[in-house]
């Protein structure tokens, strides 16, 4: 199981990236365990400093910006 981390004030962009990180999981037939971050002290310890942050098991693979398909099916390869 994936553990994804979705970095961000709850935006509509957070809430978006989280949907379809949720969305590409659900096609693909990954298991995952999302979680959205909303503290700006946890979101600052990762180093992000753009919002969206996406962490995929413990490591920072995005920020700023709605990341694509592509991408998100290439961090649950």
């Amino acid at each position: 199981m994936k553990e994804i981390k979705v970095l961000g004030s709850g935006c509509a962009n957070c809430e978006t990236t989280a949907k379809l990180i949720q969305d590409v999981a659900a096609a693909k037939g990954v298991d995952i365990a999302l979680e959205k971050v909303s503290d700006m002290g946890a979101i600052l310890g990762y180093g992000v400093m753009s919002t969206p942050g996406v962490v995929v098991d413990g490591v920072v693979v995005h920020a700023g910006g709605i990341p694509g398909k592509a991408s998100i099916e290439g961090w649950l390869a």
